[in-house]
Parts: C-alpha cells; sequence; structure tokens
C-alpha cells in the first residue's frame, strides 16, 4: 500500500548540509503497526513527516497504492494528508480556542462534508476514545491524556489509510501511556500506524514491526515486506476546502479569546471612517440647506437678458476641444497653422420695443420685479474738493428694479436691510449700497469725490448732493455740431438740474447670495431714468441727431448698413430717444415660478430663427451649480485629508494580522497537517479582517450617529442653522462596505505570509 523508495532528505543552513535520511526504502502493509526507533537527530522525524505529506523529499520516491507522488503539487499533498493521514502528535497540536468537537470536525469540513454528517461522525469519534461527555469543552479544561485522546478522535474521524503517531505518550505519565498505547494498538488492527519514539520498551510491547533509523540509513527491519500483499486498490485522491463560513466560525471563536484587542483594534481603525462619515453627513446636510437656500434667497435672482451674451452649446464646447486637442504639443518647426474658430459663442440679442411688451405681459403672480437697464447716459455732477466735476457714473450709479403689484414687498427689501437714514422712495433720492462688511470701493468713492484713506462716518455721505443736468444745458449747438459745455459750476447752480441726495445706507442681509451679487454705490429709483428719458428725447441734440446721417458731436458720418443704422440708434439711446434696453432682468418669486418664467421665455424663441432667439443667461442656476460644486470640491478635499488616517488604518490591519499570524502559526501548521490548503490558511485569516471590517464599519457608523446629536447642537449655536449633519443611509451602507474592503486588504499580505508557512515549522512552534 505504503512505498518509500531510496528517499533521501537534506536540510541547509549557510554553507551547512545536513543529510536527514539518505536513500531509506521501506514498504509498509496495508495495516500493521510500525515503530521507528532511533536517536534524536537519527532522521526518523524527518521520515515521518515525509510520509505524512508534511514536508517533502530531494529525491527517490513515495508510492501509495501504486501510485508515483512525484508530481503531485500543494493541493495533491493537501488532499493526501486529509484523505489517507491522521495525525497524533506528542503535544497533541489542538486548536484552543475553538471546542473539542469543532477540533474533531475540523478534518471533516476540509473534506465538504455536509454539518449533519460530520456531528454525527465527530461525536462516535469522541465516544470511541471516551470523551463523548466532554465534547463540548475547550482543549484547556481537558487533562494531558484526555487531549490526546481528543487528537486520536480527530485523526481516526475521516476514516484515514495511515495514522502517523508522533512520540503519542511523550507528553503523558506511564498510566494514561498504556491506555493510549492500547488504544493505538485496537487501531493498526485495521489501519497502517506508523509510530516515531524513543522508548524501546513501548516499541516491543505494542509494535508489531521495529525500524530502527540511524544517521539517516535504515539499519534493521524486525519484519520487512518481501512482496506486495495482495492487490494494490486504485488511489483517488479527495480534493479539500475550507468554506468561507467554516474560516469566518473559526476566526470569530479566534476573536472571542482577544475581545478587548479586537474592539481597540476596531475602533482605532475606524477613527478614519467616523471623519469621512462625519464629513459625508456635513456635506449632505448643507446640501440639503443649500437647497432650502436655493427656495428662500436664489429664487430671486434675476433671469438676465442682455443685447451680448454668450451662446456656448454642447457641440460648440466639443468643436473647440476637437481644434484645439488636434496638436496638443509644442512644435519647433517655423510654420503657422490655421486654426478653425468657434465664431458663435456670442449671441446678439435683438431686444426690440416687441420683446420688451413681450416682457412686460409675464404673468404678474410669477414674477416679483422686472428691472429695465437703458444706456442713456445720466449726466451727473457733484463737488470734489470744492470744484464741481462730472462723474463716471457707470461704475458707481445703478437702477433698482420697481415691485410689480402694490401688494408685494420690493426687492430691495427683501434681500437689504436700511442701517442708516431713510430707503429712497422717489427720483430725487438715492441710496448707498455697501456690502456686509460696511466696505465700498475707492473707486467708487473717488468717483463719488471722497479721496481719504481713512473710515468715512455715515453722517459724512447722508445728503451727500449730486446734479442731473439735461441734454438743453449740457449741449450747445455751434453750425451743424454740437458741444459739451463746460462750464459745470453754472450748470451746477442751474434751477433746471435735478438735485439728488443720498437718503440711507443699504447693506445686504447677511449670507444672501442676492445682495452679494447686486454689487454696491448708488442706487436710484427706475422714475428717474424715465423722467430723464421723457426730457431729453425731446431735447436739440437729440432731434438733431435724429434728422442728420452723422454723428452730431463728432462729425462721424453713418453709413446705411445695418451697423451703421445700429451705431446711430446706439448714438440716440445714449443721448436719451431710448428705443429698447440693453439689459433686461425678471425676477422670479420662487424656484417654481422661475421654471414657468423659463417656460416662457423659451415659447418666445419657438419657430425664431438662430439670429432671431433671444438668449438669456439664468444666473440663480449658475449660482446653484457653483455652490453645489464648491461643496462637492470641499467635500472631496476633507476626504482626501480622512482617507490618509484610512491608509493608516490598513496598515495598522495588516500589522494586527500580521502580529495574528505569528500568534496562531501553530494553528496554521494544525490545519496544514490535517489537510487544509494554502488558500485555506488565507480565507482564514482573510475572514478575522472581515470581521474586524464589518466591527470597525458597524463602530464608526454607530459613534458617527451619536455625535451627530453635539455637531448639530454646536452648529445651530454658532450658525442658527438646525439639523444640519444628516448622514445619508446609502452613505452608511457604503462606508461600512469600504471598511471591510480595506481591512481585507490591510490583512492580504499578513495572510498570504501565513499560507506560505511550512506546516512542519509551524508545528513546533510554541
Amino acid at each position: 500500500m505504503l512505498q518509500v523508495k531510496n528517499i533521501s532528505k537534506s536540510f541547509k543552513t549557510a554553507d551547512f548540509v545536513q543529510k536527514a535520511l539518505d536513500g531509506v526504502s521501506i514498504d509498509f502493509r496495508k495495516n500493521e503497526f510500525v515503530a521507528i526507533l532511533g536517536p534524536s537527530g537519527s532522521g526518523k522525524s524527518t521520515l515521518l513527516n515525509i510520509i505524512g505529506g508534511l514536508d517533502k523529499y530531494d529525491t527517490g520516491d513515495l508510492i501509495i497504492n501504486g501510485a508515483s507522488t512525484k508530481k503531485y503539487k500543494d493541493r495533491d499533498w493537501d488532499a493526501y494528508r486529509n484523505n489517507s493521514i491522521g495525525f497524533i502528535f506528542q503535544n497533541y497540536n489542538l486548536i484552543n480556542h475553538i471546542t473539542i468537537l469543532d477540533n474533531v470536525e475540523m478534518g471533516l469540513r476540509l473534506s465538504g462534508v455536509s454539518k449533519k454528517t460530520r456531528k454525527e461522525k465527530a461525536k462516535k469519534a469522541l465516544e470511541q476514545v471516551g470523551l463523548k461527555d466532554h465534547m463540548h469543552k475547550k482543549p484547556n479544561q481537558l487533562s494531558g491524556g484526555q487531549m490526546q485522546r481528543v487528537a486520536i478522535a480527530r485523526a481516526l474521524v475521516n476514516n484515514p489509510d495511515i495514522i502517523m503517531a508522533d512520540e503519542p505518550t511523550g507528553a503523558l505519565d506511564s498510566k494514561t501511556s498504556i491506555q493510549i498505547m492500547e488504544l493505538i494498538k485496537e487501531i493498526a488492527k485495521e489501519k497502517l500506524v506508523i509510530m516515531v519514539t524513543h522508548n524501546a520498551e513501548l516499541a516491543e510491547e505494542y509494535s508489531t514491526r521495529i525500524i530502527e533509523i540511524r544517521d539517516g540509513k535504515v539499519i534493521k527491519d524486525s519484519n520487512p515486506l518481501n512482496k506486495e500483499d495482495g492487490e494494490q486498490e486504485k488511489y483517488k485522491l479527495i480534493k479539500t476546502s475550507m468554506g468561507f463560513f467554516s474560516a469566518l466560525k473559526l476566526s470569530f471563536n479566534n476573536i472571542k479569546t482577544k475581545k478587548g484587542r479586537t474592539i481597540l483594534t476596531a475602533f482605532a481603525s475606524s477613527i478614519g471612517m467616523i471623519g469621512i462619515a462625519l464629513i459625508l453627513s456635513l456635506s449632505n446636510g448643507f446640501n440639503i440647506q443649500i437647497e432650502e437656500f436655493e427656495r428662500d434667497t436664489l429664487s430671486q435672482m434675476p433671469i438676465m437678458i442682455s443685447k451680448q451674451t454668450m451662446n456656448v452649446t454642447e457641440e460648440d464646447l466639443q468643436k473647440s476641444m476637437n481644434e484645439t486637442n488636434k496638436e496638443n504639443k509644442f512644435t519647433t518647426k517655423q510654420e503657422i497653422y490655421p486654426l478653425e474658430e468657434i465664431t458663435n459663442m456670442v449671441h446678439t440679442n435683438k431686444i426690440t420695443k416687441e420683446y420688451e411688451e413681450y416682457i412686460k405681459n409675464i404673468d404678474k403672480d410669477l414674477i416679483s420685479g422686472i428691472g429695465f437697464q437703458r444706456t442713456t447716459k445720466l449726466n451727473v455732477l457733484t463737488k470734489i474738493d470744492e470744484k464741481v466735476k462730472m462723474i463716471d457714473v457707470s461704475k458707481a450709479f445703478f437702477p433698482l428694479p420697481e415691485k410689480i403689484n402694490e401688494e408685494q414687498m420690493p426687492l430691495i427689501e427683501n434681500n437689504f436691510d436700511l442701517i442708516y437714514g431713510k430707503m429712497p422712495e422717489n427720483k430725487e433720492e438715492l441710496g448707498l449700497l455697501i456690502d456686509t462688511q460696511n466696505r465700498l470701493s475707492k473707486s467708487i468713492l473717488e468717483i463719488l469725490g471722497y479721496k481719504k484713506e481713512e473710515a468715512i462716518s455715515f453722517d459724512e455721505i447722508l445728503n451727500k448732493e449730486f446734479k442731473i443736468v439735461l441734454n438743453d444745458e449740457l449741449y450747445e449747438k455751434i453750425g451743424k455740431y454740437f458741444i459739451v459745455n463746460t462750464d459745470y459750476e453754472k450748470l451746477y447752480n442751474n434751477e433746471k438740474t435735478i438735485t439728488l441726495k443720498i437718503t440711507g445706507i443699504i447693506r445686504g442681509k447677511e449670507n444672501n447670495t442676492f445682495a452679494e451679487y447686486s454689487g454696491t454705490g448708488c442706487c436710484y429709483k427706475e422714475k428717474l431714468a424715465q423722467y430723464v428719458i421723457e426730457n431729453n428725447k425731446n431735447s436739440k441734440i437729440v432731434k438733431a441727431q435724429i434728422d442728420a446721417n452723422y454723428n452730431v458731436l463728432t462729425g462721424e458720418k453713418f453709413d446705411t448698413t445695418d451697423e451703421g443704422i445700429t451705431t446711430k440708434d446706439t448714438i440716440l439711446s445714449y443721448l436719451g430717444d431710448d428705443k429698447t434696453s440693453i439689459i433686461i432682468q425678471v425676477y422670479p418669486k420662487d424656484f417654481n415660478t422661475k421654471d414657468k418664467i423659463i417656460e416662457y421665455l423659451d415659447k418666445y424663441n419657438e419657430e425664431k430663427s438662430e439670429d432671431d432667439r433671444v438668449v438669456y443667461t439664468d444666473y440663480a442656476e449658475a449660482i446653484t451649480s457653483l455652490s453645489g460644486g464648491i461643496i462637492d470640491a470641499i467635500t472631496v478635499v476633507l476626504i482626501a485629508f480622512s482617507a490618509i488616517s484610512l491608509v493608516v488604518s490598513s496598515i495598522m490591519i495588516g500589522i494586527i494580522t500580521y502580529i495574528s499570524v505569528l500568534e496562531r502559526t501553530k494553528e496554521i501548521g494544525i490545519l496544514r497537517a490535517i489537510g487544509a490548503r494554502k488558500k485555506d490558511i488565507t480565507r482564514v485569516f482573510n475572514a478575522e479582517t472581515f470581521i474586524i471590517g464589518m466591527c470597525s464599519g458597524v463602530l464608526a457608523i454607530g459613534i458617527t450617529y451619536a455625535l451627530i446629536f453635539p455637531i448639530n447642537i454646536i452648529i445651530k449655536e454658532l450658525t442658527d442653522l438646525a439639523n444640519v449633519a444628516k448622514l445619508n443611509p446609502i452613505h452608511a451602507i457604503i462606508l461600512i462596505v469600504i471598511s471591510i474592503i480595506l481591512t481585507l486588504i490591510g490583512g492580504f499580505i499578513p495572510a498570504k505570509i501565513a499560507a506560505k508557512k511550512d506546516p512542519v515549522v509551524a508545528l513546533r512552534t510554541e
């Protein structure tokens, strides 16, 4: 049945070579009790390990039922140990963190035996060795003799062909030794038992054959086999496999013996996950706040319609990118290459009187205001250093949109606070709009007549006067041309000028995007612009410009082309014959009405040609995308920082798993001895890291939910925002999965190290 043919085995340490076996040949019978005797270092344990498949020979062959093992791979040796070999060790080699029933079952698990069958077989084996009443105890609750009986039961449970006993009585007293030897002798009646021992008396009394080895050679065989004892049986290996749940149970039982360390490990590895979970909670909460903010504040951001606007389609962008990327590298050639331009990225809107009427006919229940900005110049004078100067109002003055219905609050009151003086109510009154920190740009202050570097008091600014000069006072006709009257002092005191006063200091409400968007400077009522237009459109210079085909200020001739007409219209609008607006601002009541307004504006463009379409800009949508993008960017950055702790956690898991490998080295040897494959050992430690990862993830989510309460209280105190931190349940599940994956990655290398451990060396580890 079993033949050892001319087997040699050497061990190399640096330059020293120790020959453990030197051409050993032995034939064994199907059932006999063989005792192998010899002094320490003679090679008997090496021979036992080679026959048992724990170690590999250098030369020769091990023949099992007529089949050579020369071409055996690791998985074949694993199956051989599980199917054909049962080990009884001197030090019992039981797994201490599982019951003796589980110890005995382990070999059957590897064979893929069903749960019910393996329970029955394991109980029967324990009953056979007299330990039926102790099956639920742990090994450390048994005596030495009882533990050896468990080892025998484990060796027998899979019904192997060969029992390998390595000094089975070496750690037992005389009385227990006799009991164990009697049990082994009984087993030898049906199986081949090969026992290594130093005790010649036991060998003489119980074995049927004694083989003596010295210096790696067989020197004596008391009952050699001269010919084959009957026909060889057909030998078939049954592949072994440990299921993941078996590995999980084994690892779980081990973890239970180290609860404190496991909890600390899980907590330490969960810290990074807690950080990410809190960041996601805040990000999720702030996104919800942003949505509310959009509804409450951004809903009144204007839809802007201007003469010139960007009109970039996805097709345009793709075309532009394709052109740019055609030659995406520097060239040293002295050549110029043509690049096709995207010419339709800027769209010119034709804002006609018809379109203005169309805008004015928007359902009044959908909007809170409409603003029309025109090109008509306001001729504004003010005193700067006691001298009257004309100022550039384009940077410092802007109109405020009017409310649509008397029942509605004006936009200015919805989004701004009056902090000094009173709100402008008529065309002669101005409001000075400053930012939330009471600042006004130096350029605007200089236009208004203030060059001071230090702060300016509200009292000094309040009632600051400006004069608006109408066309007939500002422009004087000389021949067929007009020139500007530069006697500003006289104009300033002219009774026909309109006197304006700053009546109030206005500041945007805190955290109000509309207010921030509106800018700073002097704001005037729409009534003022309408008054100036009504007076200037009948002025001498406007009437002269209508009749002339040249610029009455410069003498420059206008062409008869469309472009020329547009230029003439521009000059007329500038002078006060205002025909259409250059900018229209439509203010929705809320986000729902904004969508309906957009539909209304899009309806105008139906069946219009590309040139006749009126393109608008939805600032609310733009800011929404920007704010959402900023939150997402901040979230990504914070998660990236938190991920560093996850990397540290993974390294720590790797270290903990490696420590576990060192602690469980003997267990690795035991599992390999009963047929566990390398991948089964890997699976055992992967199962352990899986459990730790699961615990870490669940712990992180639990702690996160616990921390959300005080965090929300603190945020409420600091910002007056309630219930900001909200962890999305989907995020929680994803984080638990990530925790498991990261711990598996962290434990992967130690698990592989465990799988590669030599089973013989592992079994000797204490």
